[in-house]
């Protein structure tokens, strides 16, 4: 420990001595002042070059930097003067996802050379000065996920250049300035989540992304006969209101003249609209909250003429067999009364049933109480990463889960419960509840959301968005329908001893779907490589391949899932600064899957959370792959397992299951690598990358 204080120091001297023999007032010079002072991450070379730094870029002589990209690198406080504003020939600049709380006077010195500037996901308290006009030459400027307040400056309008604008997410208020329609060449405008009211002006020809939801705009909906190129439009959360025939007209206008329309949203406005020209999936998700009118209200000359005998005809036959349905539909609803339902079923309520009910919302597990301390649950929203579109609120998960119901409950962790949801669009999810959740603001809770969700990998389970509800925390993952890995080597059907019989069974998933597990299935040494290597590559993935590197903390079977095609997806990691650093259970791990260093109390509450902890849990997962029993029973599964490698008997380890389904030298050999994961000391496991090494040398043959 004392040692690698000291090279970390060394190592800071050494970098900052080079920056000392920056030339004064050179671009170097600026640039390494304003990372001392802003307590910056050490960047990845301490040459005294400054164009050889990772995130410098400089101009072909060497002499100018041109380009600069320091996101999430613990950048903190605010942005002092003299330095970056001093880069005269700077073209690029991102400090995102940093905790920037004020911009420098001189930063609006750059207008003459910056093209891209992302201060995006920070905490700047500020409001926009005119002088934003300066950026004359900018194409791209994200703004987004910040406090900035009062009005958004008419001298946008000077930004002739702009392409990208985005400064959703922050308390903007006042009207849209007119001079924004200036802004001809913008192809993304992101207005969404602030204060601004008024109207957007009509003469975008190049727009292709529109955000204005989640404002404050009023009156009539904007004219977008001029959105030619439009193809994301969201105007959802506001209010607007209109007439059933102008909206109508809007309406054909966006379906006719717009024919790059891909996805549209007015949900939550007080508009009326006529869904003929509609699927009724699609009125449903796009204009939630909206009157459906449709077609005594409509203006004749905006639909097709329908002859006047034929629609009192299909009135007259319609009214008739509305009358026989509800009697039909009420003997049936007697009949249907009385069947049971399947327990995994969930019941999709509509909020209107609960319209009158108020918060807090309690709720209650075998092992767990929570509240979600929200009012209105239809005010708290629902962040969904790669579907801004889909307005999604509490109201929804409350409607998904049957109000959080036992019968939708999937498991109970350590951080909280995790339940099955089915939102609108038979968008099937898993909803983590972070019970314990840590002292932290909303905005850093959504920082490290989005962090997490940005983390893409094959062998991992997406999280695709989260809801802050009051002081309660909701993860929402992608729904794998296989279960996890402990219930498929584990939870065995009743009377399903051997591998025969396992081979022939079938049982119903939670899609209600029939799943056949032949001897391809848990019973081969292929199935269950694959596993243990698509894991091991999902872990390297998160120690080698993130920045700021992930540690899993709790690697265990149960955390695990199998996707619709059986490729093993590891979840539920990279949580802890959601629910706190120093919760037991966080890093104490799970019976079974904890190392000897984490074993004391005392040792554990003071250790460091390192990758070898997740190497200890992947070798315990590999030993229940190949000798198919759990990890804690009458005997240490470790331990038991240790011992008969250690004597050279790894044959009387392996499962019988698997034992004739490929080469037993294969699965002797991956026993070893489960032996060197589970070394006591830590320094003595292997890291995930040459593990992965390991078992991509094995190629397993299936026996005939």
């Amino acid at each position: 420990m004392g040692s690698g204080y000291l090279a970390s120091s060394l190592f800071l001297v050494l970098f900052f001595k080079c920056l000392a023999f920056q030339q004064p007032n050179s671009d170097g010079f600026f640039l390494a002042d304003f990372l001392k002072k802003m307590g910056a991450k050490l960047p990845s070379t301490t040459s005294s070059s400054v164009c050889s730094w990772s995130g410098v870029s400089c101009d072909s002589n060497g002499e100018y930097v041109i380009g600069f990209v320091a996101s999430d690198l613990g950048l903190s406080g605010s942005i002092p003067e003299n330095t970056i504003g001093k880069l005269s020939k700077l073209q690029a600049l991102d400090l995102s996802i940093n905790n920037i709380t004020k911009l420098s006077s001189d930063l609006w010195g750059l207008g003459s050379s910056l093209k891209s500037l992302n201060l995006s996901m920070n905490r700047i308290q500020d409001s926009l000065l005119n002088n934003i006009g300066n950026f004359g030459n900018l194409e791209s400027l994200d703004l987004s996920q910040n406090d900035f307040f009062g009005e958004i400056p008419a001298g946008i309008s000077s930004m002739t250049n702009l392409r990208f604008l985005n400064v959703s997410r922050n308390a903007f208020g006042g009207k849209i300035p007119e001079g924004i329609a200036d802004c001809k060449y913008l192809v993304t405008l992101d207005l969404s989540v602030n204060k601004l009211s008024g109207s957007l002006p009509a003469a975008f020809k190049n727009l292709s992304f529109l955000d204005l939801s989640r404002n404050q705009i009023q009156g009539a909906m904007p004219d977008l006969s001029g959105f030619k190129s439009i193809h994301h439009l969201n105007v959802s959360n506001n209010l607007l209101q209109d007439s059933i025939t102008l909206v109508f007209q809007a309406t054909l206008e966006l379906l006719e003249k717009l024919p790059r329309m891909e996805l549209f949203n007015f949900s939550n406005n007080n508009l009326t609209f006529c869904a003929k020209k509609f699927l009724l999936e699609r009125f449903n998700s796009s204009f939630i909250g909206s009157q459906n009118s449709c077609p005594l209200a409509a203006n004749p000359d905006a639909i097709s003429s329908i002859n006047v005998k034929h629609k009192r005809l299909k009135l007259e036959l319609a009214i008739t067999l509305s009358v026989f349905c509800v009697l039909v539909g009420i003997i049936c609803l007697s009949f249907a009364c009385r069947k049971s339902t399947r327990s995994w079923a969930v019941k999709q309520l509509s909020y209107k049933e609960e319209q009158n009910v108020e918060g807090p919302y309690s709720f209650r597990t075998d092992s767990t109480a929570w509240v979600a301390d929200v009012r209105v649950a239809t005010s708290v929203p629902v962040v969904m990463f790669e579907k801004p579109l889909l307005n999604f609120t509490f109201a929804d998960l409350l409607a998904s889960t049957s109000n959080f119901d036992r019968g939708t409950l999937l498991s109970e962790g350590s951080l909280g419960p995790v339940y099955r949801g089915i939102l609108p669009g038979g968008i099937q999810v898993a909803l983590k509840v972070l019970v314990n959740g840590a002292a932290l603001t909303d905005q850093d809770v959504a920082k490290e959301l989005e962090r997490l969700g940005r983390i893409k990998h094959p062998n991992i389970v997406p999280l695709t968005g989260y809801c802050l509800a009051g002081d309660q925390r909701i993860a929402i993952y992608e729904y794998m329908e296989n279960g996890n890995l402990q219930n498929l080597l584990h939870d065995l059907p009743l009377g399903v001893q051997t591998a025969e019989d396992w081979s022939t069974d079938t049982w119903e998933n939670e899609t209600s779907s029939v799943q056949n597990i032949t001897t391809e299935g848990v019973t081969t040494w292929r199935f269950r490589h694959r596993i243990a290597l698509g894991v091991a590559r999902a872990l390297a993935f998160l120690h080698h391949g993130c920045f700021p590197q992930v540690v899993h903390r709790d690697v265990k079977a149960s955390n695990i899932y199998l996707d619709s095609n059986l490729e093993p997806r590891l979840s539920h990691f990279g949580l802890e600064k959601v629910v706190g650093n120093d919760l037991d259970e966080i890093s104490g791990g799970s019976p079974g899957y904890v190392p000897p260093e984490l074993s004391d109390p005392e040792n554990a509450s003071s250790s460091a959370a390192t990758p070898k902890i997740d190497v200890f849990g992947f070798g315990v997962v590999l030993f229940e792959l190949i000798t198919g029993r759990k990890p804690v029973g009458e005997t240490s599964l470790v331990d038991w397992a240790r011992a008969l490698v250690k004597k050279s008997q790894c044959s009387l380890a392996i499962d019988p299951k698997i034992r004739e389904t490929g080469p037993e030298k294969q699965m002797e050999e991956a026993l070893r690598i489960a032996y060197l994961c589970t070394a006591d000391l830590p320094s003595k496991r292997p890291s995930m990358q040459q593990i992965v090494g390991l078992l991509k040398d094995m190629e397993p043959v299936a026996r005939d």
